[in-house]
């Protein structure tokens, strides 16, 4: 029998091996979870050449460093790896096709680990490397005529920008040096970059005029990683970097985008919880200034990325619509759409959901003609479609032999208060009628972000761990969440941990009418806004028997004065923690902790910018000053986000295996 017959037969013993009633189903070794888990060819990136005749793409083995592999539209599948770096650990992504489809910018790593920007001649297949930049380097755009490449540039920085990653520890005067992230502009033949703008204006995103004489940039003042939230939308000119203040957004703003005669700019605007996760509604403004214009009032659906095309009024468009992720044509002067495509899946072509600035939903050809995206489901693995934008289709097969780690997965949709909720279950794999199922309920972070469709792979996908080693899975999408709309996405403003509460609960008995949940074996986790939702659960209800909060929030009161981000909280709550104390006192799971029963573990890194580490130690001293049975582990170097592959094997680890310990 071959190693990957023998997985999918254990895979398939998972839930085969319950007996009845509530027996539990034999686990799954976590070797080969994580191998499973690890074996997913992952796409980063795809871009098509504006001619249509090349595409290239960013892919990985696993959790591994991106590397660039370019192949003709003709014949998809006959790649050719393209790398502008000598020796080993290598990472390159982040493409730029230039406008007459001959080169291919695209970032690489020197010999010290820098970002560089590395040029392809597509004639030659030659690549030299065009800079000697020293701090992070990302996102590369080249002019309409061919001649320069715009970049952001962060000189001197010791780590990447974004609140996301370990936040450099405090030393000295606080807040006295800050490295901004600078919009760069070079020739394309090599030559000295120069930075653009005031040295204290944080660059977010960027986008070249149709004349190439200035940017649109979305910009702040300041720490660029805590003031994403109160962006604004700027011009810079792109010879001399004179700066002008052009619109000053309701809330947030994101994926700003020139029209094709330079007279109109589109952005995404809404409430976003989190710096590059896009969603909201489209607005137009005047490239002079002014007011904004909202093209798609009343849309059901959340836009995630957008892009000119076609007409001067025309955007194509990305959005999450409940279930399904949407490939709209928006006429913002009629303000109307149509489905150019839909499917219940998940498709980008850059930055996933939006989580890089730059980012797309699908790669067009110059004509239009040609689309490629990348497609995934939660049953489906990542695969590049080709084709016509109304009917792609996927071309690549470098995941057909991926041993899968869980079982069906099926949409639900229940109603509470009134409002149309949506979530996802999961199955484990070979799972039995008749056989009750412990069940974890996940809560994702955000709370602007959704659970979507994709595909688990790496060692953080824990739906796939709980689901490998016997588990239902319930991924909600309460209100506050991304997919029906802005208004449903504002429905929790000034009201956390109560509506949103309400529609996890309310979900949890949809889907106890359509899956075998064993109601004694219920269990809550989630990370970030998922942390902190688990963390308040426990002190309203007695309904989860386990719960795990990873970089969870406690009291909003303490987090507000020592988390690095507290711009972001403002439209949430309504005012400042010193204007209106108590809207952040009723939804602080600290003052209501002595209600809490359930076993709880707490996950957090030593370095999170975003959630202190002192949210949990607050939380896990009231438990053991209260007898609850509670763990709290510590992760040295760790941000918000876990980046070292021990710690996130740990960390999925320490997970179910304090669900087995009190589910089963």
């Amino acid at each position: 029998m071959t190693h990957r017959s023998r997985l999918a037969l254990l895979l398939a013993c998972v839930a085969a091996a319950a007996l009845g009633g509530t027996a539990q189903a034999a686990p799954l070794p976590y070797p080969r979870i994580e191998a499973a888990l690890a074996a997913v060819h992952q796409y980063a990136q795809v871009a098509l050449s504006p001619d249509g005749l090349h595409i290239a793409s960013v892919e990985s083995e696993g959790s591994g460093p991106g590397h660039v592999e370019l192949a003709p539209v003709a014949h998809p599948t006959a790649t050719r790896r393209v790398s502008a770096c000598a020796g080993n650990g290598c990472d390159e992504g982040d493409l730029a096709w230039s406008p007459d489809g001959r080169t291919l910018a695209f970032v690489t790593t020197d010999a010290t680990g820098q970002g560089q920007l590395a040029l392809l001649d597509l004639a030659t297949l030659r690549t030299h490397v065009l800079t000697h930049a020293r701090g992070p380097l990302s996102t590369p755009r080249w002019s309409h005529d061919g001649t320069r490449i715009a970049f952001l540039y962060s000189p001197g920085a010791p780590k990447t920008p974004s609140p996301l990653n370990p936040a450099t520890p405090d030393a000295g005067v606080v807040g006295a040096k800050i490295y901004e992230q600078r919009l760069a502009v070079m020739p394309a033949r090599g030559g000295a970059i120069r930075l653009l703008g005031p040295a204290d204006l944080n660059v977010y995103e960027y986008d070249w005029s149709p004349d190439d004489r200035r940017f649109a940039v979305s910009a702040a003042h300041g720490d660029g990683d805590a003031n994403w939230w109160i962006a604004d939308l700027y011009t810079i000119d792109a010879r001399s970097g004179a700066t002008k203040e052009i619109h000053h957004p309701t809330l947030q703003l994101a994926s700003p985008r020139w029209n094709g005669d330079g007279t109109r700019i589109a952005y995404i605007g809404g409430i976003m919880s989190d710096e590059a996760v896009t969603g909201g509604d489209v607005e137009v403004v005047s490239a002079r200034g002014g007011a904004a214009t909202d093209v798609t009032p009343n849309l059901h659906a959340s836009v995630t990325t957008i892009t000119w095309h076609g007409s001067r009024d025309n955007i194509v468009a990305t959005e999450l619509a409940g279930s399904r992720s949407v490939i709209a044509s928006i006429d913002t002067l009629a303000r109307r759409q149509r489905a150019l495509w839909s499917a219940e899946a998940t498709i980008y072509a850059t930055g996933f959901a939006g989580l890089a600035p730059g980012d797309a939903g699908v790669s067009l050809s110059r004509d239009g003609r040609l689309a490629a995206t990348i497609v995934q489901s939660i049953t489906a693995p990542p695969e590049i479609a080709l084709g016509p934008l109304t009917a792609m289709r996927r071309v690549t097969h470098a995941n057909d032999t991926v041993p899968r780690t869980t079982g069906a997965a099926r949409s639900i949709t229940w109603t509470s208060d009134g409002m149309h909720v949506q979530g996802w279950l999961i199955y484990p794999p070979g799972w039995k009628a008749g056989v009750r199922y412990p069940l974890v309920t996940l809560i994702h972070g955000g709370p602007a972000f959704a659970n979507y469709p994709t595909y688990p792979s790496g060692p953080m996908a824990f739906q796939a761990t709980l689901a490998a080693r016997g588990y239902l899975v319930f991924e909600p999408n309460p209100r506050g969440s991304y997919g029906q709309g802005e208004a449903f996405t504002r429905a929790n403003v000034k009201d956390f941990g109560y509506g949103d509460l309400r529609d996890v609960l309310a979900g949890l008995d949809a889907v106890a009418h359509v899956a075998p949940v064993d109601p004694k074996r219920v269990g809550i986790f989630g990370w970030s806004y998922g942390g902190y939702m688990t963390m308040w659960a426990l002190t309203q209800t007695h309904r989860f028997h386990a719960a795990v909060a990873g970089a969870g929030l406690s009291d909003w009161l303490s987090y507000y004065g020592t988390n690095d981000i507290d711009t972001w909280m403002i439209p949430y709550f309504g005012a400042s923690v010193y204007d209106d104390p108590g809207v952040y006192a009723r939804s602080s799971p600290i003052n209501f902790v002595k209600a809490v029963r359930t076993p709880t573990l707490m996950l957090h890194g030593d370095r999170d910018a975003e959630v202190p580490v002192t949210q949990s130690y607050e939380y896990w001293r009231a438990l053991r000053a209260f007898h609850v049975p509670t763990e709290l582990v510590i992760y040295p170097g760790e941000g918000h986000e876990f980046y070292r592959p021990a710690d996130q094997r740990d960390v999925s680890r320490r997970i179910v295996g304090w669900f087995d310990r009190w589910l089963k």
